[in-house]
């Protein structure tokens, strides 16, 4: 459900050049620091480097681009 929210004039202007930079739209800009955001609220002893490292690799992860980890060794070996 789409709606409507105020948002400071300064942030907005931040995030536009952010959003520039990261090929983004404006809206997924925003999304995309509202969800590291929360993520951060919700963890806060994690870095943002790996908040974004582990946002990274789950989308490679939905995408196919990882391959499961096979083991080469016997194990207790």
């Amino acid at each position: 459900m789409a709606q409507s929210v105020r948002l400071n004039d300064e942030f907005v202007a931040d995030s536009r050049v952010h959003a520039v930079a990261a090929n983004r739209s404006l809206p997924k800009q925003i999304e995309y620091v509202a969800q590291i955001g929360q993520i951060a609220i919700d963890n806060p002893k994690l870095s943002y480097a790996f908040i974004q490292e582990s946002l990274l690799s789950k989308a490679e992860m939905d995408a196919g681009l990882v391959q499961p980890y096979e083991r080469r060794t016997r194990k207790g070996a």
